[in-house]
């Protein structure tokens, strides 16, 4: 202690403290650095919150088809088995449900549905290429005995493609496919009109060319020709309608459909959209809440690690293409498969080897298939030959469609 001069005493200086206030500003400096721990952990927290509430989100959109599950899961022995490790195949069903609100604009609501559209869509087991194959929807098959939305069974019958999904739902069409092409359907995905309107929305809208001017009381639809970027009902009108578009025939809408979804991929996959979360999420939102899949796609996990190798998927690899049909032989209203052709495009198919498309291929004709009696033009799967200098190599047949990198009008 100190003599202050009768002025009480002074305490000395305290430890850890200096006459500058270093102290105290080492307090200060503490105390803001707790701060901003806290404030960065509070920013993490919320960070991982609204990350978590968007996948929870996006994850809780889709609906799962549980009864098809059970009811595949019912039938599982008498379902082809998967060739090839990796390789997979998706249905893609488009309903033409009038429930709802949105879809009642097109339409009675009739209590039940049909597939407008049905793709069988083939990746590759490297992901190095993607062939997507319409089944027409009034090609004559035998659907299975399937179990109906009141618990009742059908009767097997030879009938019009789409009916399978009408009388049983996608387990039933899913069966129907695979008794027709004996390729095992990994997973399938269901998507109804609005849902495909809301898609389109989202990318802002697709880029088609047509060759000529579209007026179609029906689909409501007024277009110009030359290259026109269509919103969601216009795209659905586009995609939807027959009778008063081209020739009328159902292959011509078939192949209208392909090459908008052709377009639909180039869009998705434009970095513009991909890159931009402001606008990557409406498309999320929207795809996702238009899905009804098998459990195991429900989940935007399930769905990430399916199309995670469809990135670096050139869009010339990207195939679309009809199965091989003519006209029923009992009706010309009606379809069927040309065969050998249709079993060569399956079989390539379930071996996952290449199938190849080009446009100046017949429509309803067979494809251009190898002459020298070997590989692909006797039903069998295309293989390479041995090394051999007296062995010409045999190309895989070609069938009549179009890839993501072309355009209608060039």
């Amino acid at each position: 202690m100190a003599d202050t001069g009768g002025q009480g005493p002074v305490l000395g200086p305290v430890a850890g403290a200096s006459a500058g206030g270093g102290g105290l500003a080492r307090r200060r400096r503490r105390r803001w650095v707790r701060i901003a721990a806290f404030s960065f952990t509070g920013v993490v927290l919320v960070a991982a919150g609204a990350s978590w509430a968007v996948y929870a989100k996006l994850s809780g959109n889709i609906t799962p088809d549980e009864a098809a599950a059970a009811e595949l899961a019912r039938y599982e022995k008498e379902r082809p088995t998967a060739l090839v490790k990796d390789a997979r195949n998706i249905l893609l069903i488009g309903s033409d449900s009038r429930e709802g609100t949105d879809n009642a604009r097109y339409g009675r609501d009739s209590g039940t549905e049909r597939s407008d559209t049905a793709i069988l869509l083939h990746l590759s087991a490297g992901r190095g290429r993607a062939t997507a194959v319409s089944l027409p929807r009034d090609l004559m098959v035998h659907v299975p005995g399937c179990r109906r939305p009141d618990g009742s069974r059908s009767a097997p019958r030879f009938t019009m493609f789409n009916q399978a999904f009408q009388v049983g739902g996608s387990a039933c069409t899913i069966r129907t496919v695979e008794k027709l092409t004996r390729i095992r359907v990994d997973h399938h995905v269901v998507v109804d009109f609005h849902g495909f309107k809301e898609m389109v929305d989202a990318v802002d809208g697709v880029q088609v060319c047509l060759r000529e001017p579209i007026d179609d009381r029906a689909a409501k639809l007024r277009l110009p020709a030359g290259r026109v970027t269509l919103n969601g009902e216009q795209a659905l009108g586009y995609v939807r309608a027959r009778k008063s578009l081209g020739d009328g025939s159902d292959t011509e809408r078939m192949e209208r459909q392909q090459h908008f979804l052709g377009a639909l991929v180039t869009k998705v996959r434009s970095n513009d959209v991909l890159l931009n979360p402001a606008k990557l999420y409406p498309v999320l939102d929207a795809a996702t809440s238009s899905l009804t899949t098998d459990p195991d796609l429900a989940s935007l996990r399930g769905l990430y690690e399916l199309v995670r190798g469809l990135r670096d998927i050139p869009i010339e690899h990207v195939q679309f293409l009809t199965v091989p049909r003519e006209s029923y032989a009992l009706d010309a209203n009606r379809d069927q498969l040309v065969e050998p052709e249709a079993e060569e495009l399956f079989e390539r198919l379930r071996t996952d080897s290449p199938v190849v498309v080009a446009g100046n291929v017949p429509p309803g004709s067979a494809p251009d298939r190898p002459r020298d009696g070997r590989g692909a033009s006797n039903g069998e799967p295309y293989r390479e030959p041995s090394a051999q200098p007296s062995v010409a190599v045999s190309p895989p047949p070609t069938f009549r469609g179009n890839t993501a990198a072309e355009h209608s009008c060039e």
